[in-house]
């Protein structure tokens, strides 16, 4: 076979000036990306460590096997698209991390809510990266691991959440049919799943919640305060020890974060 030699001169003016601006934009790629997997900032950071919780990438970590890469979707979703008022990135990697990942020898599909960004709530973008981590999972019959953290929909802009045909609900239409078709649906609630989020553990196969720490109802203590008037805490609403022992939504119980992922 003929060797495929190049006139390519490495050491020419126009190589070195292009090689260069090339380093340069790869250099900012790769700042954008490590920006973006900070999440929300320092102080929600902070705040969620403060309750116990592991970060959502050290959760992630903490699930896959030891030493296996961890190929992440979409790290710069919806970058820039929802600037705060002070002009900050409000949905930094769309508040969500997906990827593909080995879990006990097994390629998964993860999607971990990131609950530093805006309590892991849903904006438009999210839940489009959601959708495409799921059509990823059926193409490849990926089983899919949704580590919940989630306050449901983006209220200021669910008018965007629900609108067409891949809206929010589709996440939930996509679990029954992945589970029709024998690719397992695993959750670990890991936080607070109200509203929408409370029907991905809902909807799963299988569902690990966190005790003291996971919660799953449609609406809090303040909603069922101003409805009813009764005062309930979020752990008698919806916690580990009801969803466990009472309703059969959850399956297993887990003493903490480490616990949940072993």
């Amino acid at each position: 076979m003929p060797v495929l030699e190049s006139k390519l001169n490495p050491r020419s003016a126009d190589f070195v000036a292009n090689a260069a601006a090339m380093r340069a934009l790869v250099a900012d790629l790769n700042g954008q990306i490590d920006k973006a997997a900070l999440g929300g900032g320092d102080a929600a950071r902070a705040k969620h460590t403060a309750r116990g919780k592991l970060l959502p990438r050290d959760r992630v970590g903490m699930l896959l096997d030891p030493g296996t890469p961890f190929l992440e979707l979409s790290p710069l979703a919806a970058l820039a698209m929802y600037p705060d008022r002070d002009g900050t990135d409000s949905a930094p990697c769309a508040g969500v991390i997906a990827g593909i990942g080995r879990v006990s020898g097994v390629d998964c599909m993860i999607v971990c809510n990131d609950a530093t960004v805006k309590g892991g709530t849903y904006y438009p973008l999210t839940v489009k990266k959601h959708l495409r981590a799921q059509e990823v999972a059926a193409q490849n019959n990926l089983p899919c691991i949704y580590l919940v953290d989630s306050g449901g929909a983006n209220l200021p802009n669910q008018d965007e959440v629900f609108p067409d045909r891949d809206h929010f609900g589709r996440i939930f239409f996509n679990q029954a049919n992945m589970s029709a078709q024998g690719i397992a649906q695993i959750a670990v609630v890991m936080g607070s799943c109200t509203a929408g989020g409370a029907y991905v553990p809902a909807m799963s196969d299988e569902t690990i919640i966190v005790k003291n720490q996971g919660t799953i109802f449609l609406g809090g203590p303040p909603l069922v305060k101003a409805a009813t008037g009764e005062v309930v805490t979020a752990e008698d609403l919806g916690g580990g020890d009801v969803h466990t022992r009472l309703s059969g939504v959850a399956d297993h119980l887990a003493q903490n974060d480490l616990h949940a992922l072993s």
